[in-house]
């Protein structure tokens, strides 16, 4: 692991602030069970970003610990529209990164951010930080202070 350089690192790194060291890995930090092997913690402690496209075309970035899998219709419940998975140009358009390095930092990437209630039984978690092989370190706390989210109830 090294301190970021790739641009889309150094742009996160830059809206995070020197709090929130970003470091890059040799190994790909794409998927939550590629970022726990290249951290070294557990696939639960991981803060997958996922973004999705609601029925108006608004972008949704749902935050959920690694291990579990997102119930697209407790998200559409809670925003009160459909969602759908959002395609590769979608999410680069909306947010500004590729898939596998949306970082969770709030309503500067989504205008409805939600975040996994289960992320609060962490002492630390690990997100995505502009590539696939970047991440940086949070508490759930600051997790939910950086995003402006919601807490909520979005897995099965």
């Amino acid at each position: 692991m090294k301190p970021a350089s790739a641009p889309s690192a150094l742009r996160v790194q830059a809206a995070l602030g020197p709090r929130y060291p970003v470091l890059e890995f040799d190994a790909s930090t794409r998927t939550a069970d590629e970022a726990a092997a290249a951290i070294g913690c557990t696939v639960a402690e991981i803060a997958k970003s996922l973004v999705f496209r609601s029925a108006s075309g608004r972008s949704v970035l749902v935050v959920a610990s690694g291990v579990n899998r997102v119930d697209e219709k407790k998200v559409a419940a809670l925003i009160g529209e459909r969602i759908g998975r959002a395609d590769a140009d979608f999410v680069r358009e909306a947010t500004g990164f590729s898939i596998g390095g949306v970082p969770p930092v709030g309503h500067a990437i989504a205008p409805i951010v939600l975040i996994d209630e289960t992320l609060m039984e962490f002492e630390a978690i690990w997100a995505a930080a502009g590539t696939p092989n970047a991440v940086f370190r949070l508490t759930p706390a600051e997790l939910l202070a950086l995003t402006g989210g919601t807490l909520a109830a979005v897995t099965r």
